[in-house]
């Protein structure tokens, strides 16, 4: 059995979770917290684009995966939003981590879907190899797109 997108999604998948994990623990304004938040948002932002071009927009081409696809791509974008409204926060407000909490709760709301109904409906419109050309390409693009958020940041 060969490395597929799912495969390749869910490795990104348990960073997020350890990233909010470990964000949710943090004390105010803590160079801790800064630095997990910026992992966070790099990690969100390089899965999502990269998830985006190479899984997403193929099964969007799919008339099986319209919904599927324009669903996924609705709740990358709510969680861009939490990350903007969570940046106009200071680290010391007590709002800051309550706007956190709210943005754990949508990553794994997220990352429970994909795993628990998208994955299962989408790798039945896909055959083997494109399981495992998707996951080479996204790799690709997730890498790059975190070096240069990185570098960005």
């Amino acid at each position: 059995m060969s490395f597929t997108i799912y495969d390749a999604l869910r490795q990104s998948h348990e960073i997020q979770r350890d990233l909010y994990k470990k964000l949710l623990d943090t004390k105010g304004d803590t160079e801790e917290r800064d630095q997990l938040f910026s992992a966070i948002k790099i990690e969100l932002a390089a899965h999502a684009a990269a998830e985006e071009r190479h899984f997403l927009i193929p099964l969007l081409k799919l008339d099986s995966g319209i919904n599927i696809s324009r669903h996924a791509i609705a709740e990358h974008h709510e969680l861009d939003e939490l990350i903007e409204d969570l940046q106009s926060i200071e680290y010391s407000s007590p709002a800051w981590l309550a706007k956190a909490k709210a943005l754990a709760e949508e990553i794994e709301h997220h990352l429970h879907e994909e795993e628990h109904g998208f994955f299962q409906y989408s790798g039945k419109l896909l055959d083997e190899q494109q399981k495992t050309q998707y996951a080479q390409a996204y790799l690709v693009e997730y890498d790059r797109l975190k070096q240069l958020f990185a570098a960005e940041s």
